[in-house]
């Protein structure tokens, strides 16, 4: 009967472990939960410990009385391991007294305690619940991670709200918000980290200061409460900030791939690597003046030349931001000389990008030898000085012209800040021109010089004159080039008649090549993807002939002022108004373009040959601007206009004159006060009226009049039937 039973009991202590349900269980679901329970990939199973289903449960040993008194003795002995403080002992009658208290500096915080319990109720999952004989439904996953993926939110929520609150108080969040960018559970890996990136970038945005945070030593310093602990808090602020720069530049340089990098990273880890370098550049926007940003312009500036063109951008729109916005002029020398290390590594093989960023620059004011000026003025004033203490004797004398002399002093040296300043845009200057010659001499990448020589006709101005008939030797040499394309030919014309028409002006140099060279790519311009090189061509047409009107001949004007009527035929709206403004322009300067509204072709020397490279010989006076009458019919209304204007001779007032809005607009501002696009209608296009469409009589027609005459005789013994005549 003992037998009996005890078989009876290993019967059931066998069937609680479910062997009966595993065997209704397919062998490869059965596979994947064991596998998935060993290697947890589901924080489900993190705390479920598989055993083998065929291994019976070992059987939990009895303890007898004495073993059982043994545990208790030890477990009374073992005393929680408290660290305490000693204190001062006390002397009594009985001897001295040793004193100690329990050491609380070493336990953690209430909000350390309450972070550390919300992350160790995150996942905490009843066993209970979970039956891991049974495969689990994709349902249920997702709805377990949703609920995780809730409680993170909220805690993000509340620890950014709370440091945003009060940050001096609740500085420690970030702490918190830091271990939260290394998330490590698989279902809300990514997503999390996302989560708290942003909100670690919106919280520094909000809370950094705009002035850099120096570490002061105050060793043997008696400092105020609250001296001393805005001191912890800008320390701790600093140590945290650098740690989040220190994540984001890690994360970003999946980005960055070196030489034999053969590595493939996930979709979601490139996403995450972009999510860093925008919130690297959106810190360098907002606090360009804290401490660590030349550390983020080292870290962005290699986006400038990443394969990826939207990170690119992100880099390229910072980096402009930061150069318009920088008035101090810091920042923005700190971060050239990053781009101009990177440009000599690289060789100047970079993507155009990196050099499209110099073109924003405000090069204006900047003169290159103010500062040997200044100092050159400085130096007689202080001889002038000390004359005047030699010579002079009488006190008031001497006193009144020292006066004088310190006064001008101080005029030279100006205020400081305007100084460093100045200081600032010359040392940009110097290292703009190193980069645009370097490249000049050595590039052969067409994207680049091209870009190279944009930067060189919009700062042409700053280029010492020295270098001006060297440049232009360089730009001609460039143009007979053969690889050089259309557009890099109109930046050299560009750059050279930029020079020719400001201080360049008294170089002696022959621009007629250059003006041949212009003449015949006009009519490569459309309206087709080489629209916008008409921005450049109006840019360069205004030095050629409305600055340099007086040292240009009659026939080569003629000649550029019919071209420019036959090339707005084929250009967009804003493209055909730039060129009439700028016909307007030249005619209003230059009386004997009216030439051309003569349709008489009895005068000129000859016959018109638009075919002809060289304008001085095309013989434009004996043609006319016939294009006048397709342009005055355009479909935009101030197309037409401007063409009623120019053929009416530009008149002022009375019969085709124009609008004053429009009459006083130059041709770059028509071309983009115009320009289409953003997609808006400049006029806006009116709403057309609601009208009834009017009853038409039909007119039949026929092919075969036999038919046509059988049908009307038809319809006549029908209408005679009626009584009506036909």
């Amino acid at each position: 009967m003992g037998k009996s039973q005890h078989s009876e009991s290993e019967e059931e202590n066998y069937s609680d472990y479910g062997e009966d349900m595993l065997e209704m269980v397919e062998e490869e679901d059965l596979v994947f939960l064991k596998n998935a329970i060993t290697s947890k990939s589901y924080n489900i199973f993190n705390k479920v410990k598989y055993s083998e289903a065929s291994a019976p449960k070992p059987k939990r040993r009895r303890l007898n009385d004495e073993e059982s008194d043994l545990e208790k003795e030890f477990e009374e002995q073992t005393v929680e391991d408290v660290p305490m403080k000693n204190l001062l002992p006390i002397k009594t009658k009985f001897g001295i007294v040793p004193q100690q208290i329990k050491d609380e500096s070493g336990e953690k915080s209430e909000d350390e305690v309450e972070v550390e319990e919300d992350t160790e109720e995150q996942f905490d999952l009843v066993e209970n619940k979970l039956d891991v004989s049974k495969p689990i439904p994709a349902t249920h996953l997702l709805a377990e991670r949703q609920k995780v993926l809730r409680e993170k939110k909220i805690h993000i929520g509340t620890l950014s709200a709370g440091v945003l609150e009060n940050p001096e108080e609740k500085v420690t969040n970030l702490r918190t918000l830091l271990k939260l960018m290394d998330e490590e559970s698989c279902e809300v890996f990514f997503t999390v980290r996302k989560l708290a990136t942003v909100s670690l970038l919106e919280v520094f945005k909000d809370v950094l200061p705009s002035y850099e945070i120096k570490k002061i030593n105050s060793d043997g310093v008696k400092l105020k409460k609250d001296t001393l602990k805005l001191q912890k808090y800008e320390e701790s602020l600093v140590q945290y900030y650098k740690k989040f720069l220190q994540k984001l530049e890690k994360n970003s340089s999946v980005l960055l791939k070196k030489k034999g990098d053969t590595r493939t990273f996930h979709e979601e880890e490139i996403k995450l690597a972009e999510l860093a370098v925008q919130a690297l550049c959106d810190l360098l926007v907002a606090h360009p003046y804290f401490n660590y940003a030349q550390n983020i312009a080292q870290a962005v500036v290699p986006f400038l030349n990443n394969p990826r063109s939207n990170i690119r951008e992100i880099a390229k729109v910072a980096i402009k931001t930061v150069f318009k916005e920088d008035k101090r002029e810091e920042i923005t020398l700190k971060i050239l000389r990053i781009i101009n290390a990177y440009l000599k590594n690289r060789a100047h093989n970079v993507h155009p990008d990196m050099l499209e960023t110099f073109l924003v620059l405000n090069l204006r004011d900047v003169n290159l030898d103010e500062e040997k000026e200044q100092d050159i003025k400085q130096k007689k004033l202080m001889a002038r000085k000390q004359k005047v203490l030699q010579m002079s004797k009488k006190e008031r004398k001497r006193k009144k012209k020292l006066q004088m002399l310190e006064q001008e002093l101080l005029e030279t040296k100006a205020e400081e800040n305007r100084q460093a300043k100045q200081r600032n845009l010359t040392e940009i200057t110097k290292i703009v021109f190193g980069v645009y010659f370097r490249i000049l001499k050595s590039s052969t990448n067409n994207k680049v010089l091209g870009v190279c020589l944009e930067g060189l006709a919009k700062f042409s101005h700053c280029i010492n004159i020295e270098f001006y008939l060297d440049l232009v030797n360089i730009l001609d040499n460039l143009l007979k080039e053969e690889w050089i394309g259309y557009r890099e030919q109109l930046h050299c014309v560009q750059t050279v008649f930029s020079i020719l028409s400001g201080q360049g002006e008294a170089i002696n140099v022959d621009p007629t090549r250059f003006y041949t060279n212009l003449y015949k790519g006009l009519l490569t311009t459309n309206a087709s993807k080489s629209h916008p090189n008409f921005l450049i061509l109006l840019k360069t047409l205004n030095d050629a002939l409305i600055k340099r009107r007086k040292k240009i001949t009659n026939k080569r004007t003629l000649s550029f002022v019919k071209r420019l009527a036959t090339l707005s035929l084929q250009l967009l709206h804003n493209g055909s108004l730039g060129s009439l403004g700028l016909i307007k322009n030249t005619m209003q300067l230059n009386r004997s373009v009216d030439i051309l509204l003569d349709l008489d072709n009895s005068f000129g020397d000859g016959k018109y040959q638009p075919e002809l490279e060289d304008p001085e010989y095309a013989n434009a006076s004996s043609t006319g601007l016939y294009e006048l009458n397709l342009l005055a019919k355009h479909y935009h209304p101030v197309v037409s206009k401007y063409a009623k204007n120019v053929a009416f001779g530009v008149p002022a007032t009375g019969e085709g004159s124009l609008d004053p809005e429009y009459a006083k607009c130059t041709p770059e501002q028509l071309y983009h006060d115009f320009d289409m696009s953003e997609m808006a209608f400049n006029p806006p296009v009116p709403i057309p009226k609601k009208a009834a469409p009017k009853d038409k009589h039909q007119k039949h027609l026929f092919a075969d009049t036999t038919f046509e005459n059988h049908c009307k005789s038809v319809v006549r013994a029908h209408l005679k039937r009626k009584g009506t005549l036909l």
